[in-house]
């Protein structure tokens, strides 16, 4: 009587669970399931018809109550704060997998998928909005909303069922408008948060089309709202205020500041939902949710004791059948270990038909940016050309030095001093020798930046090359990658040895298929009933009996364990003849790694060539300043020590004047030897001795 008439709180769903317990106590020991011998007429209503439905099965009363809670946690949903994400959907589910759906419509399989997806659609509509509240990442809340979106449209599908739509009459047409409106309306949730979550990896061109097909779900929803409530119609204009600004701004920073291209929606990588709701879980024998169990003297303690028996003698078959699957398997593993084959990368034929992501992101991102190479060019050729004014300049400031050097050597030589010694030439000015200090820094300074420049040379060199390439046509860039050339024979020996391995993964699926449906037998075979009824000297053939319901699947185990033996060896000749192949695969696929790697360093070089670049450009432009003015200095210095000398030898022709010429018409003096090495300037020294300024 409490469970007809429950009242509508929490308390009500306690008092379903203990009645639907007790209920699944007493059918275990008392014959009242259909057509048995207790069975007694059960009476409940239909809730879409109004019609009264009379069964005379115990489990019929067990299906209406799980209904009645299922409905009794959704009304409970509806009134609490969003907050939760438990829900309904556990009592709804139990029931669509444990029971017979012929009792009434309103249990068929398709109205309960509808009542399960509807409430795992909602809880995970509370995540969502307590995912929001909690800032979460925007990723995780594009997934969550896409869940939402899955549990709706199973919702949907079941809701387009013919039963179900007779069943539910013009409710069904205003329902599936409902659901059609959210399906379009969390699609927008997601795709926004997919945008946001773009914007955060600044892949502003991803950005502008997640929100603009967020933009267009929206507006689908506003279509299908028409009617709803003015809270809903609130949201909506609400969420479009959100959406479109996002989408405004998103597209007007594109246009003017980024100028990234928008690639299509359906070329983005679908939004995977992420179901993280719970449903509440339904136990009929859990005593803490149904109590002490009341027919528990009903049961003989033989049965009980007989029933551990058989246990004991089902866990025995399963250890013997599970010996023989790990030792299987252990062997397997090992083989499959060695030959080191993976199923999906036998053949990598398919990565060399397109052009690998990360290299479409390279060019992409230089399509944008067309004078690439021509800025790295030009920027290296104003560094060559500053480069060659400082060597130039420190040309001129050595050759000015040693032109004064071998000048002064000379003079010293005229003066009777003699040469100095080996390897020392005669000191120099105090200008001369600060020149001479300053330009050899300066000097070294060039040769460790003249390394660095060639350095910086070769390495612009190496990647311009891939610059260019990168920065043409796609065609090009995928015609410079590598790739296999395999013969028709080649071809045949890949496809045999993917066929085998995928008979190699046909029979571990079909044998852990095997193993979980034995288990489950086991685990389900319970023949308590029947031992309270079996005299106790027939227990040992009750037990043979009741075990040959294994036979057949053991007839299948063994016949996919006998089978590896053969597929094993069929996949060892196949192998030796992949050798070959699978080396020169493996050469491509190295070569095809070294060549998508170097161009993306070419790529990721850019910036730093044109840092470096720019740094030569200042540190040479500084020094050739620097060389400039020290070769004025320079120039300075070696005038003033030639007017030096040419002082000091006038002084010498003073005192040491050159004879008087004797004949009446003199021969013209030749330089002395000395003077000859002095230059044309020394020359003109004997005309000052004619005109008697001896």
């Amino acid at each position: 009587q409490s469970a007809v008439n429950v009242p509508r709180d929490f308390e009500g769903c306690s008092t379903l669970r203990k009645y639907f317990g007790q209920l699944h106590y007493l059918q275990s020991r008392i014959p009242m399931g259909a057509e048995q011998e207790a069975a007694v007429p059960i009476a409940w209503t239909e809730i879409f018809s109004g019609k009264t439905v009379t069964h005379e099965d115990i489990k019929y009363e067990q299906a209406c109550i799980l209904y009645n809670l299922g409905a009794l946690h959704s009304m409970l949903g509806a009134m609490d704060k969003r907050v939760s994400e438990e829900c309904a959907a556990g009592a709804f589910t139990y029931l669509r997998d444990h029971f017979p759906h012929s009792y009434s419509v309103d249990m068929s399989h398709q109205i309960l998928n509808l009542n399960i997806n509807l409430m795992l659609g909602q809880a995970q509509e509370c995540l969502l909005e307590k995912s929001m509240l909690d800032n979460r990442k925007s990723f995780l809340v594009a997934r969550i909303s896409a869940q939402v979106v899955d549990y709706y449209k199973e919702a949907c599908r079941a809701l387009e069922n013919s039963e179900t739509a007779s069943l539910l009459g013009k409710i069904q047409k205003d329902w599936k408008k409902l659901v059609q409106m959210k399906i379009y309306y969390f699609a927008a949730v997601a795709h926004l948060h997919m945008g946001k979550q773009a914007e955060e990896q600044q892949k502003f061109g991803e950005r502008v089309i997640y929100f603009q097909s967020a933009l267009d779900k929206l507006n689908e929803a506003i279509k299908l709202a028409k009617g709803q409530p003015e809270t809903v119609q609130e949201a909506l204009r609400f969420t479009m205020d959100v959406i479109g600004g996002k989408y405004n701004s998103a597209k007007k920073d594109n246009d003017f500041i980024y100028h990234e291209a928008v690639p299509a929606l359906d070329t983005l990588q679908s939004v995977k939902g992420a179901p993280l709701v719970k449903a509440l879980p339904v136990n009929p024998t859990d005593p803490a949710v149904t109590g002490p169990d009341i027919f528990a003297k009903l049961v003989p303690m033989a049965a009980h004791e007989a029933s551990s028996l058989y246990s004991e003698e089902k866990a025995k078959l399963l250890r013997d059948v599970m010996a023989k699957i790990e030792a299987k398997n252990e062997v397997l593993d090992q083989f499959m270990d060695s030959m080191q084959l993976d199923p999906e990368t036998v053949d990598n034929l398919d990565m060399y038909s397109h052009i690998p992501p990360i290299l479409m992101e390279k060019c992409a991102a230089l399509s944008v940016r067309p004078d690439t190479v021509k800025n790295l060019v030009q920027s290296m050729q104003v560094l060559s050309g500053v480069f060659t004014d400082v060597e130039a300049s420190l040309k001129e400031i050595r050759d000015l030095l040693e032109e004064d050097e071998a000048q002064e050597q000379k003079l010293q030589e005229l003066l009777g001093k003699g040469p100095p010694p080996q390897g020392s030439p005669p000191p120099p000015s105090a200008g001369l020798a600060e020149v001479s200090k300053e330009c050899s820094k300066y000097m070294e300074v060039h040769e460790k930046a003249s390394f660095t420049n060639t350095e910086l040379h070769k390495a612009m060199n190496l990647h311009i090359g891939n610059l260019r390439l990168l920065s043409g046509p796609l065609e090009q860039v995928r015609a410079a990658l590598p790739s296999p050339t395999l013969t028709e024979d080649d071809k045949q020996v890949l496809q045999n040895l993917k066929r085998i391995l995928v008979k190699v993964q046909e029979m571990r699926d079909q044998r852990m298929s095997l193993e979980q449906q034995l288990r489950e037998m086991i685990q389900k075979d319970d023949i308590t009933t029947s031992l309270v009824t079996t005299d106790r000297s027939e227990m040992k053939k009750l037990f043979e009996e009741q075990l040959k319901k294994y036979d057949q699947i053991k007839v299948y185990l063994e016949q996919n364990l006998a089978a590896q033996e053969n597929i094993l060896k069929a996949l060892t000749d196949a192998n030796v003849k992949y050798a070959a192949v699978r080396k020169a695969l493996a050469e491509v696929e190295h070569k095809w790694n070294t060549t998508v790697q170097t161009l993306v360093a070419s790529y990721e070089a850019y910036e730093d060539l044109m840092k470096k670049s720019q740094e030569g450009k200042d540190f040479y432009t500084d020094l050739e300043g620097k060389a400039a003015k020290l070769l004025e200095k320079a120039r300075a210095a070696c005038q003033a020590a030639e007017a030096n000398r040419q002082q000091i030898l006038e002084k010498e022709m003073k005192k040491h004047p050159p004879p008087r010429p004797t004949a009446p018409k003199p021969a013209l003096q030749k330089k002395p030897p000395e003077l000859e090495a002095l230059g044309p300037e020394a020359g003109d020294l004997p005309q000052l001795g004619s005109l008697g300024l001896a």
